[in-house]
């Protein structure tokens, strides 16, 4: 793309709303429209609107598409069928993380939604080993996609759709018309709370989007910048900061995604010696317990060793406090470990926690 940034469908409405726009994975996206901390409390509280229609959708189909995701997936792809969803990894042979993704089985084929910055590395990871009964397809510049985020979700979509979506739990899919425009409904998303992603042609995102800020209490418009806040109360990884070719699923703390029982999947033998061996370091997540704001590349200390790096930090609006992630060594990777977190050159207190830090509409799912 000679270093030109790409623009999602919604670009229009991000501008004609004031939108403080920024790159990411080469996209030019909305990081907020008014503040971080109102567009997370609206979140949380209410609803947000997000444009994330950067992200890449992957369709795999053929006879044998359910056997070669089983291959290629960390997690059990034949626990689902139609209509289900699971969250899942495609790694390297040894190990490293290529995407965190989301697998949807539809009635007649397989959908993947990657991360914006891993498209073309998923594509090609996929491709390298695709049999001759299986066909895999790109639909990423033909798919948009909405999240709509929130406990009050549905007094925002009731009014345009169909009664299907409404019925569904946590991580099922279905196909309606939203105001008139074809979508996957998907109870899905990286907030913690309860909502749902749309996926509908490109061409008809305006219209969606328009559709769902005219309810009567339309969510907020929410940017980037929030959606980080957000996942990082709940303590999800993101890739390229948590996640990476040098880290595993296991290290990451997300064994949880990976059957390691079956093993049949490109890089089982790593993560099955890893579980049995353990491993040096294990993705925390923590809280201040002092004023500070930590961010990533900050030094983590243990009895004032220095023992890793911030991966992501914040300051939470839910909290008040600040918070974040880091790899450290495994025996203090666990909840109640004090740690110290050098913030411009200052060391603040710190403890380690469960996940997540503050509760969330989806854990009824």
């Amino acid at each position: 793309m000679s270093g030109a940034q790409l623009r999602t469908p919604l670009y229009p409405r991000h501008v004609a709303l004031g939108a403080r726009l920024g790159s990411f994975a080469g996209w030019e996206m909305p990081l907020l429209y008014s503040s971080p901390t109102a567009e997370h409390r609206a979140v949380r509280g209410a609803s947000g609107l997000f444009d994330v229609s950067h992200m890449g959708q992957l369709e795999v189909a053929g006879a044998g598409s359910r056997a070669y995701l089983q291959s290629m997936l960390t997690n059990d792809v034949t626990a689902i069928g139609p209509g289900q969803g699971q969250y899942t990894l495609l790694l390297h042979d040894d190990g490293g993380v290529v995407d965190d993704l989301i697998v949807y089985a539809l009635p007649d084929r397989y959908l993947l939604v990657v991360n914006a910055s891993n498209v073309d590395a998923c594509r090609e990871r996929l491709a390298d080993r695709l049999p001759g009964d299986v066909q895999l397809t790109d639909r990423s510049r033909e798919l948009a996609m909405l999240a709509l985020q929130g406990p009050a979700w549905e007094e925002v979509l009731a009014p345009i759709c169909g009664p299907a979506p409404f019925g569904l739990e946590y991580f099922e899919i279905t196909e309606d018309a939203v105001a008139g425009v074809p979508c996957l409904v998907a109870r899905t998303g990286y907030t913690g709370e309860a909502g749902v992603e749309l996926m509908c042609p490109w061409d008809r995102a305006l219209e969606l989007w328009d559709a769902l800020m005219a309810a009567d209490d339309p969510p907020a418009p929410c940017g980037l910048v929030a959606r980080d806040t957000l996942r990082l109360e709940m303590g999800y990884p993101l890739y390229g900061q948590e996640l990476s070719a040098e880290r595993t699923p296991i290290e990451a703390g997300l064994a949880w995604a990976c059957d390691l029982e079956g093993g049949g999947f490109a890089g089982a033998e790593v993560l099955q010696a890893q579980r049995a061996e353990g491993t040096a370091e294990r993705l925390c997540i923590f809280s201040l317990t002092e004023p500070g704001i930590p961010r990533p590349g900050q030094g983590v200390l243990v009895d004032g060793e220095l023992v890793g790096a911030v991966t992501s930090g914040t300051l939470s609006p839910t909290l008040e406090v600040g918070i974040g992630m880091a790899y450290v060594p495994s025996e203090v990777a666990g909840p109640d470990h004090d740690l110290s977190i050098d913030v411009r050159g200052k060391l603040k207190g710190a403890r380690t926690a469960r996940r997540p830090l503050v509760g969330a509409s989806t854990k009824k799912g």
